[in-house]
């Protein structure tokens, strides 16, 4: 059996896709302020926010249990609405040896398609795939969508 695996999901949302975007890629410290059931703060530890390189620290909330991660932003592609992140440190290395995350957001009709992937490598193969850190994704996704859009209601 592989260790090293890979979990997508896909949210259809309402906002446009370069606004999700630029929540994600450049402002992540207000998501606690959309989402806090899901993150309950976000802080650059390293670099600006918005640069690849950047180091930021969560503390968020993954199947009811508050953890934590510190990411570096390893890529962000305006054009394409996308946001590449490493996890350097926390919880989630307690169960992977890596773990990465892209976020894309695409044009869909009147509103969008973020596409969120998931690629790690566990530690041993007892681990189970991160569905609490996809469940998440969804929940915050959601959340962001509603504030993006409430703001133009």
């Amino acid at each position: 059996m592989s260790l090293v695996g890979k979990s997508e999901i896909d949210v259809e949302i309402k906002a446009p896709a370069a606004e999700f975007h630029e929540v994600i890629s450049g402002r992540p410290h207000h998501i606690s302020n959309v989402s806090p059931a899901h993150i309950q703060s976000c802080e650059i530890h390293e670099g600006e926010w918005g640069k690849p390189g950047s180091v930021i620290f969560w503390n968020y909330t993954h199947d009811g249990v508050p953890e934590t991660a510190k990411e570096i932003i390893e890529a962000i592609d305006n054009e394409k609405n996308s946001t590449t992140f490493k996890v350097i440190e926390g919880h989630l290395l307690e169960k992977y040896k890596n773990f990465h995350i892209v976020v894309q957001a695409t044009p869909k009709g009147e509103g969008s398609l973020v596409h969120w992937t998931f690629t790690y490598e566990k530690l041993h193969e007892n681990i189970p795939q991160p569905q609490g850190i996809v469940q998440l994704a969804l929940g915050m996704t959601k959340d962001i969508d509603a504030h993006l859009t409430e703001q133009k209601a």
